[in-house]
């Protein structure tokens, strides 16, 4: 990804930041830089604000989606440390995150302390050659090599000839800091369905309007269904939308992977996977049972584009009898529910 060019600046030792990187602190490390500089308008940061930032940004998909950022990466085990020390919620916003480390810092610097060692240092090497952190200090203060910050205690301070290229430049470097986590994770989370965008807190998730048309018109067709997790009968708009495997694995709101569910069991499903073994028939037999009568009142109907991705004709899928279409779905949710499991998701049976 090219970065915006200044005659004044060495962009291209800029763009070797992410070169030989091993574990996520010199991306995260970047971005929180980045936010604070342009959003606060800092040009003096402590260590700690910086590190309590890049805990808040990777809360959502460590906690929410389980991505895997490697077995030696201590940002993924100081904040797993944290979540459960602290109880913060796998779905809080980072401001709240970081909010809540740096009111009580003098107590939580004992998870935060490991990132001071080395990060603010060997972030600097494409312009000043690690040797060790009191040396790259030194000449860090004389922003050798026009440098991005210096460093001065347990602070850093942005040189002031970077200052209004990071602030003019913000949104593409951010995508560039993103772009490059997303390719150093996409390695370690071959199998994870849509990683780009699990790796930010969606603003608002996507509209599940015309999917709940689906289903009540479906109820309203046969008159009565029943939640395959109580039992209760389930009527038109008075229902919870599940997603059978958790949209925190899928991303995506696919009908093939919803269904109408008593209101209580969002509560307790929260974002676990269904034991499939008990679950999966049921879910299987109501799909297909309002595929093929809506799919008879109005077979252009463009929803019906969903189920594409589990089986290459519409048409075809319909007329399957009971067994093969079961066995479509378990093609398909097997190896995601296995995949899920392994990621750290919890299976979940009433």
């Amino acid at each position: 990804m090219q970065l915006p060019n200044n005659k004044a600046l060495n962009i291209s030792t800029l763009s070797q930041i992410f070169d030989n990187t091993t574990a996520t602190y010199k991306f995260y490390w970047f971005v929180a830089v980045l936010d604070i500089v342009v959003k606060e308008r800092k040009t003096r940061i402590s260590f700690w604000e910086i590190i309590a930032a890049m805990i808040s940004e990777s809360w959502y998909p460590i906690h929410y989606f389980k991505i895997s950022f490697g077995k030696s990466d201590s940002l993924f085990e100081k904040s797993t440390e944290i979540q459960k020390d602290l109880q913060i919620s796998i779905d809080a916003d980072k401001d709240k995150i970081k909010s809540q480390l740096l009111d009580n810092l003098d107590e939580n610097k004992k998870y935060m302390r490991i990132f001071i060692k080395n990060v603010p240092y060997r972030f600097l090497s494409p312009w000043i050659k690690y040797t060790y952190d009191n040396d790259v200090v030194e000449k860090s203060k004389k922003f050798e090599n026009n440098c991005l910050y210096a460093i001065n205690g347990e602070e850093i301070i942005i040189n002031d000839n970077w200052k209004d290229y990071l602030i003019e430049n913000y949104a593409i470097l951010i995508d560039f800091a993103f772009w490059n986590l997303t390719d150093f994770l996409q390695k370690r989370n071959p199998n994870v369905p849509n990683l780009p965008s699990k790796l930010v807190k969606p603003l608002q998730r996507e509209s599940l309007t015309k999917q709940r048309k689906f289903w009540d018109t479906y109820i309203e067709s046969v008159g009565k269904i029943n939640c395959i997790y109580t039992g209760k009968e389930i009527f038109a708009k008075k229902y919870d939308l599940d997603h059978f495997v958790p949209w925190s694995f899928v991303s995506h709101n696919l009908l093939w992977n919803l269904l109408p569910a008593d209101s209580s069991i969002n509560s307790s499903k929260s974002n676990n996977l269904p034991l499939l073994d008990k679950y999966l028939k049921p879910f299987s037999t109501l799909q297909q049972g309002a595929l093929k009568v809506l799919y008879r009142q109005n077979p252009s109907n463009a929803v019906f584009e969903d189920y594409l991705t589990v089986y290459d004709s519409v048409s075809e899928l319909v007329k399957l009898n009971e067994t093969d279409f079961y066995n479509v779905f378990k093609k398909q949710f097997a190896p995601m529910v296995q995949i899920a499991e392994n990621m750290g998701f919890k299976i979940w049976e009433r």
